[in-house]
């Protein structure tokens, strides 16, 4: 074997005139600079010998390059960076192959534009997902995508960052040839199969694709995406990228994509995003457990509460192959939960996302059942009923008294007290919180709320099955609506006292969706159900909610909440709404005024930001970036903001409490001061790094 260096990650060796440059940079073969070096020196290996004919680039591991060395972000780039890479590839004087498994993602998938050609086997997988770190591909992906794969598949690649399979790169010609079996044997054999042909084909040089394209495809992309890309800087500039592509020859088109990239590096939402990136993968660590801390086998899951909750609760375990026990106090609340699970899955089926064999198989291991007694060898049983102590207390004074020992006793809470529920068992330190968000099937946050007496091995395990069903998982102290509802709270409060005040449900939804959000409190009211949480008493009205239960006006399901909804729930302001509103003022003494956008933001976004300083000043958090981790995944907060802390970060601590001063007499004592929070801001310090 001819190697590079003795040490470093790039290998060669010959294989007849064929040279075979192979990496082996565990775990993802990240384009570091010992990486790059590497490629281009194996480059120049084969330019100086006469005897090599074609080169086979290729990785060790589980998979092709993945994308970029993330700890060198934010750091001096080292040389050669990854343009320079790239070209040096695709100007190798001989045929130059990609051997692809696992993942061709970002830098890697640029690499393998670079190349003369491509080899795959059938379960690889390719992508560009910068966008989803605020930034575009900048080693020319936006310039060669392209030309290769056709101008709408690159918009639909670069500004989704999502992942094609296989046969959907090769459809597109994006791969020339997928190959069954060893996969450096079939790359050779290609290289020695394509070593005469000339001129070489050059990605940077094809126009064929470029030249075929609609001209109106650009703006029919933006209309048909307007709502998705709302708010985000990064799709939009790499559509600007691709159409340099089109309008220009390549190598001005990558001066146009190097000065888009360096806009979008340089800006905010790129280090928002960036920051989420890392906050994301942190919020997997718990603090404060021993590191060889075992977790326990969970074969079998028991559900109690065929509910919405419970419903999408057992589909996340039952799509990742866990058999499910679900138990109901009655047929027909059995039956109708588990028609529900069974529609879901053909919905999702019907769109192409599971094939009805993964519908039956899902199905097939489910027990539905009326019988308590049925969860008793269960490993894990989460109950998802109402939300009242009393009823849950009842629940695991049964559990401990019926399942096996081991086994883990979770609730789905989302206020309640985890310690109380424990105490009703004899072994406090098996039970958790699992905190699971609505639509529970879809929504990626699950919190995990850590009892006084939890056990570290039940934590480890909560946090191991998070990952099983495809969750994010953050964990949280015991205390009332844990860290994303307790946050909501005061938000909740200030917005209602705002209404009171002069503003209008429809003004305060704005501003918060102008701010990102993807609803406002009154929207995101009607949409849940404005009875929830209700008295029931249409004679008891203490407050605007129960003034709007009292006539029927529950939210979107009754086409009349907060706002009036039409048939296709489109709303509308309701006179009848505000009516309610001026009459509740008058009663209470309030003197209705102009409110500005900015005291709706003090009022609802710093107030947020105190609790969750409150929050991380109690240990209810572990970090700030876990609090920004449940309220981008758990509330649609924009992640272009990274999050309510680090939002606050950004806009300068110093300035959230003057904002705060400034509306403290109007918010009364409903408001209190986070010490943490004046703290950092007088020491000019931050909740994030």
């Amino acid at each position: 074997m001819a190697t590079i260096t003795e040490t470093g990650p790039i290998t060669t060796h010959r294989h007849g005139d064929v040279l075979v440059v192979t990496s082996n940079n565990p775990p993802v073969n990240a384009l570091g600079a010992a990486v790059r070096q590497g490629l281009v020196a194996a480059i120049e290996e084969a330019e100086g010998d006469e005897a090599i004919k074609a080169v086979v680039i290729r990785c060790e591991g589980q998979t092709f390059f993945a994308g970029a060395d993330i700890t060198e972000f934010g750091k001096p780039p080292v040389m050669p960076w990854l343009p320079t890479v790239v070209d040096t590839i695709e100007n190798c004087t001989k045929p130059v192959v990609a051997a692809i498994h696992g993942t061709a993602l970002g830098g890697g998938l640029e690499v393998a534009l670079a190349s003369h050609y491509r080899v795959a086997v059938p379960d690889a997988k390719f992508g560009v997902p910068e966008v989803k770190l605020g930034l575009l591909p900048g080693a020319g992906g936006t310039q060669r995508l392209p030309r290769v794969a056709g101008v709408e598949q690159a918009l639909q690649m670069t500004t989704s960052g999502a992942m094609i399979g296989a046969k959907q790169a090769h459809d597109m010609g994006l791969v020339d040839r997928i190959v069954e079996g060893e996969l450096q044997q079939h790359a050779v054999a290609f290289a020695e199969e394509v070593r005469d042909i000339r001129p070489l084909p050059k990605s940077s040089e094809r126009q064929d694709k470029v030249e075929a394209a609609d001209p109106g495809v650009f703006a029919e992309f933006r209309k048909a995406n307007a709502r998705k890309f709302r708010g985000f800087e990064a799709p939009e500039k790499n559509i600007q990228a691709v159409e340099a592509a089109v309008a220009k020859p390549y190598a001005e088109g990558v001066i146009d994509e190097r000065r888009l990239f360096m806009e979008l590096m340089t800006g905010a939402q790129a280090r928002a995003q960036q920051y989420f990136f890392f906050a994301e993968r942190k919020a997997a660590k718990i603090e404060n457990i021993p590191e060889d801390t075992q977790p326990r086998s969970v074969k079998k899951v028991g559900v109690i509460g065929a509910g919405t909750m419970g419903g999408g609760i057992s589909m996340n375990f039952l799509s990742a192959g866990i058999p499910v026990t679900i138990v109901e106090m009655t047929q027909e609340a059995l039956d109708r939960g588990t028609g529900v699970m069974r529609k879901n899955y053909e919905a999702t089926a019907s769109k192409g996302r599971m094939t009805s064999e993964q519908v039956e198989k899902a199905m097939g291991i489910l027990s539905p059942t009326l019988d308590f007694d049925a969860l008793k060898d269960c490993d894990l049983i989460i109950e998802a009923v109402f939300e009242q102590m009393e009823i849950k207390k009842e629940i695991f004074g049964r559990l401990d008294k019926t399942v096996k020992k081991g086994a883990i006793l979770a609730s789905n809470t989302s206020y309640l007290n985890i310690d109380e529920i424990a105490a009703s068992t004899s072994r406090p330190e098996d039970v958790v919180g699992l905190h699971f968000f609505s639509p529970a099937n879809v929504m990626k946050l699950l919190e995990i709320v850590r009892g006084a007496k939890t056990a570290p091995d039940v934590l480890v395990t909560a946090m191991g099955l998070a990952k099983k069903i495809k969750k994010v998982a953050v964990v949280a102290g015991v205390c009332h609506g844990f860290i994303g509802n307790r946050m909501l709270m005061p938000r909740q409060v200030e917005a209602t006292k705002l209404l009171l005040e002069g503003a209008t449900p429809e003004q305060i939804d704005r501003v918060h969706v102008e701010f990102g959000m993807p609803m406002g409190p009154f929207q995101m009211a009607d949409l849940a159900g404005v009875d929830i949480g209700w008295h029931r008493d249409p004679n008891r009205i203490e407050n605007i909610r129960d003034a709007l239960c009292a006539i029927d006006r529950w939210g979107q399901k009754k086409g009349a909440g907060f706002y009036d909804y039409d048939e296709r729930r489109r709303p509308t302001p309701s006179p009848v709404v505000q009516q309610i509103i001026e009459d509740f003022a008058k009663k209470q003494g309030v003197e209705r005024r102009e409110i500005s956008d900015q005291e709706i933001v003090e009022r609802t976004l710093y107030t947020m930001v105190n609790e969750g300083a409150k929050i991380l000043e109690e240990g209810m958090a572990q970090r700030a970036s876990d609090i920004d981790v449940v309220w981008v995944y758990g509330y649609g907060w924009p992640v272009y903001r990274g999050g309510p802390m680090f939002w606050a970060d950004t806009e300068g601590l110093d300035t959230i409490v003057e904002g705060l001063k400034r509306q403290e007499e109007r918010m009364g004592s409903d408001f209190s001061f986070s010490k943490l929070l004046l703290d950092k801001a007088e020491r000019g310090e931050k909740f994030t790094r």
